[in-house]
């Protein structure tokens, strides 16, 4: 694993826990020598992530559309900044550059990004593994989501074990050592 896409709040979020889940994941990335591949801003937890990803010595790759850019919030100590057109060309870029998708707390960018590789995983566009850092349980209520999904006959069981959780960066960065992609949805 040489880079991952780490998609996460341009924000700092309610809690200080957020903004130090994100610094431990920058080092832990540093420490293993894994690229960053993240949205390209300095703020939030975005910009934490990246600014101690720089700070330990690794590498931060950033992928802006063109209308952030231009509002100065782009990071400006990178490694190497992409500038694209369009969000979707940030996503798909970011995802071309990636070995996988970790994500830290954040709003509905945030998981829209999440859901759009999960769901490239589920019909087998990548075999990357995704990952939520569940800082303070903050995605216990999508994780119920995933339950009731499952209960429901919306997403079959192997799709949600896709899903990678832990509390702390370095045992979820071990789980994506190990991950298998499950077999590609089918619908019999």
């Amino acid at each position: 694993m040489k880079r991952l896409a780490v998609y996460c709040g341009s924000s700092l979020g309610a809690s200080e826990a957020y903004k130090l889940g994100a610094i431990q994941l920058g080092k832990e990335l540093a420490k293993h020598n894994i690229t960053l591949v993240y949205g390209g801003s300095s703020n939030g937890l975005m910009g934490a992530v990246a600014d101690t990803v720089l700070q330990e010595g690794g590498q931060a790759i950033g992928v802006i559309p063109r209308v952030l850019f231009e509002r100065e919030i782009s990071h400006k100590g990178l490694t190497e900044l992409f500038t694209v057109d369009t969000m979707h060309e940030r996503k798909a870029k970011m995802a071309e550059l990636s070995d996988g998708f970790v994500v830290l707390p954040g709003g509905t960018g945030t998981l829209e990004e999440f859901f759009e590789v999960f769901t490239w995983g589920q019909i087998g566009l990548h075999q990357k593994p995704c990952g939520l850092l569940n800082i303070q349980h903050y995605y216990d209520p999508l994780i119920n989501l995933f339950d009731h999904m499952i209960e429901q006959k919306f997403l079959q069981e192997k799709f949600r074990s896709m899903v990678l959780i832990e509390e702390k960066p370095d045992l979820l960065l071990e789980r994506f050592y190990h991950y298998v992609a499950p077999t590609v949805k089918s619908y019999d």
